[in-house]
């Protein structure tokens, strides 16, 4: 059997992808990242995952509206991830999976607060984990959540899943004959403009030299496709 091309990895994911039609939580979504993820952790990759909370609220657009402040805002977008880690975590216990989950906002009795040597021995003892309330700070997006969990964590890439296969020289869905990059340094993707994730977490990447890889999520296999190694959407390094 060939050899995983990432002995850890961390997976950063939108709430979309744990509900029917991008909104709600759970169902046949979640059972099938739960299902792909015990699937690599099998492989005996270490599995961190860093999700978003859009299926249940968006913080930033809600503040843009005038429907509440920033912060607040922020504060319930990171309470969403963290149902959103609760129903996922679940999913996994339900197939046997070594998992857990936790925080980094304190939620009381519900999930363990985030403790990065607690957190590390878990991946070491090949458990999945799951990390929910972002950085547990205002201001900041999961992205940049999920950059500082895998520079903390010693990840060897990042794995932004997304609903496109890949880093693109402009909308494909606005421009057909938008091109698709399978490779990128970190310097080519600032001066062409791509916004590979948000510049905070983008510019940790790039200063831990952590490759950041963009694929389909919506794929099935292709979480494993990636941790195998298989050329499939693009990767941006130094």
């Amino acid at each position: 059997m060939a050899k995983p091309a990432y002995g850890r990895v961390l997976l950063k994911l939108s709430g979309e992808f744990l509900g029917e039609g991008g909104r709600g939580v759970g169902g046949a979504p979640v059972d099938r990242l739960a299902g792909e993820l015990a699937d690599v952790a099998s492989l005996g990759v270490g599995v961190a995952v860093v999700v978003g909370g859009g299926n249940i609220f968006r913080g930033l657009p809600a503040a843009a509206e005038g429907r509440t402040d920033r912060v607040t805002g922020d504060y319930m977008g990171m309470l969403a991830t963290v149902i959103n880690a609760l129903a996922l975590e679940e999913a996994l216990r339900r197939r046997g999976a070594k998992v857990r989950a936790m925080s980094a906002i304190p939620v009381g009795n519900i999930v363990g607060p985030y403790v990065r040597s607690r957190a590390a021995r878990h991946l070491e003892d090949g458990g999945i984990l799951i990390l929910g309330g972002g950085t547990g700070n205002p201001y900041f997006s999961t992205d940049t959540a999920a950059a500082l969990r895998a520079a903390e964590l010693g990840a060897e890439a990042l794995l932004k899943g997304t609903k496109v296969d890949g880093v693109y020289s402009a909308d494909p869905v606005k421009n057909p004959k938008a091109t698709r990059f399978a490779r990128l340094s970190y310097v080519e993707c600032i001066e062409k403009g791509l916004r590979v994730m948000d510049m905070t977490a983008f510019t940790l990447c790039m200063e831990n030299g952590l490759p950041v890889v963009v694929f389909d999520a919506t794929a099935p296999g292709n979480i494993k496709r990636v941790v195998m190694g298989e050329r499939i959407g693009t990767i941006v390094e130094g």
